[in-house]
């Protein structure tokens, strides 16, 4: 079985990467550790020098945040598989989170598709989009969407 654990870094993906604790890891061949550099920023507009359009310095920096993301998750996953033999693989692709996971999963044959979810609420979801929620309808593949807590 192919495993595409997709992640951002954030404490929903932090859930994501603990449920897999409570899988039967043995059966997985390979684990392919996914993060998404979403580039879609709005244009921000400086009264001073006109329209900022160099992103160069955000995407490297988001590069070197995911990789040390990608290189902490690694280490936990590793940590749970021990000895079973199972690959872990990663990568890093910028684009929209949505297509960029369902074409990952259609190119690697993956089997499922684990990620968080924020927990957004109907209004959130509607201004925010749900990245789980397109995964989901789009995926070529099972996927399991795991919630984190929600402080009330």
């Amino acid at each position: 079985m192919k495993l595409i654990l997709a992640t951002d870094g954030t404490e929903a993906s932090e859930g994501a990467v603990h449920i897999l604790s409570k899988l039967d890891l043995t059966r997985v061949s390979e684990i392919r550790v996914l993060t998404v550099i979403d580039m879609a920023l709005p244009l921000a507009h400086d009264i001073y020098s006109g329209m900022i359009t160099n992103t160069v310095e955000i995407e490297e920096a988001a590069r070197k945040e995911a990789k040390k993301s990608i290189a902490e998750t690694i280490s936990r996953i590793s940590a749970l598989i021990g000895e079973a033999g199972t690959q872990v693989t990663s990568n890093t692709v910028v684009g929209s989170p949505e297509s960029q996971i369902v074409e990952e999963a259609e190119k690697m044959g993956a089997d499922l598709i684990v990620v968080g979810s924020h927990g957004y609420n109907r209004w959130e979801r509607l201004l925010l989009g749900s990245v789980s929620d397109s995964v989901i309808h789009h995926a070529p593949c099972s996927v399991l969407v795991v919630r984190t807590k929600v402080d009330e």
